[in-house]
């Protein structure tokens, strides 16, 4: 039986204007995201992995049109929502929620939990007066804090508990689909672990779908079920987890995982990839293959002259490569 897909996006692109100093003329465009196509089925969870400043965390945001698209196509549940107008929009958002990388920034500091949880419910109308109140205690509750904190203020948390905080506004319109951008990476390690698991619970628990957007390849083995690597605004791999972590096929990817630190004494002669050099300003990415001027497997003139297309390599294993080609 075919998995039920709740996201397909297909050549997703934006393009953000860069204007010259003189007369505001626009001088080009930075290719944030350009091209990326991928799909998430009901109850699953797609990690999207790559360097700083790949376009993982624009691809996040365009897919929930907190940042309007360039061009393509975003279903969600069936329906392109890539050009409804806001008014029908605004029916989509409660199903679509975010969690944003820090939670010392996403919080305002000048209201209580209360009126940051509660808001998204005053927003769409869903309950009003002591329905509210007792919306945000059971809501609470699920991500592990008291409602005795209804009435306190951010800054009375420790960076945890604000991250539960900003889970918990995302939880409070039982939406369908969360996009996590980074939402461990701001903790310390053994409160990273609590998060994460947690996560895991709520998805159980409520058949959510994630876009876990990481570059920790640790983080996205253990919360993903499948994996989009990218590389300057394009997916370059794509395939189930396992299959990355154990047979990745594209050169970028093998020196992704190479860079996984080990702590087994014994395993530590595995050989080290580094790649030269790095990424390319995205205003002006180069001509064929994006990957080509830092590739260790580089085959010659094709590579510098024709983009690779993200071709099946092997069941429901997708590489943008020209060794398979």
């Amino acid at each position: 039986m075919q998995l039920e897909k709740l996201i397909n996006v297909s050549d997703l692109k934006k393009h953000f204007p860069v204007s010259s100093m003189f007369f505001a003329r626009k001088a080009g465009v930075v290719r944030a995201v350009d091209g990326v196509s991928f799909s998430i089925g009901k109850g699953k969870t797609l990690g999207l992995v790559g360097e700083s400043g790949c376009g993982k965390t624009t691809t996040g945001r365009t897919v929930l049109r907190l940042i309007e698209p360039t061009s393509g196509t975003i279903e969600f549940d069936g329906q392109d929502i890539t050009t409804i107008p806001e008014k029908e929009l605004r029916l989509f958002r409660s199903k679509m929620q975010i969690v944003f990388q820090d939670p010392y920034s996403s919080l305002n500091p000048r209201w209580t939990i209360r009126n940051i949880v509660g808001e998204p419910l005053s927003l769409h109308g869903i309950a009003h007066g002591e329905e509210v109140t007792e919306r945000i205690a059971e809501v609470l509750n699920v991500v592990g804090l008291s409602p005795d904190f209804i009435n306190r203020y951010p800054h009375e948390f420790s960076g945890g508990q604000r991250q539960r905080i900003a889970i918990a506004r995302a939880l409070i319109l039982k939406p369908w689909f969360l996009v996590l951008d980074e939402p461990a990476s701001a903790l310390d390690v053994s409160v990273q672990a609590q998060i994460l698991n947690l996560l895991k619970k709520l998805q159980s628990e409520f058949d959510l779908t994630y876009l876990f957007i990481s570059h920790d390849l640790s983080v996205i083995r253990f919360m993903s079920n499948d994996v989009a690597v990218m590389y300057l605004g394009k997916v370059v791999e794509y395939a189930p987890k396992e299959a990355i972590f154990t047979s990745p096929r594209h050169p970028y990817t093998q020196a992704l995982l190479s860079a996984i630190p080990i702590p087994d004494p014994e395993r530590r002669g595995r050989k080290r990839i580094i790649l030269p050099g790095t990424p390319p300003n995205p205003a002006s990415p180069p001509s064929g293959c994006r990957f080509h001027t830092r590739c260790p497997a580089y085959i010659g003139e094709i590579c510098k002259s024709r983009e690779p297309e993200l071709l099946a390599v092997d069941g429901g294993h997708y590489v943008a490569c020209h060794l398979f080609s």
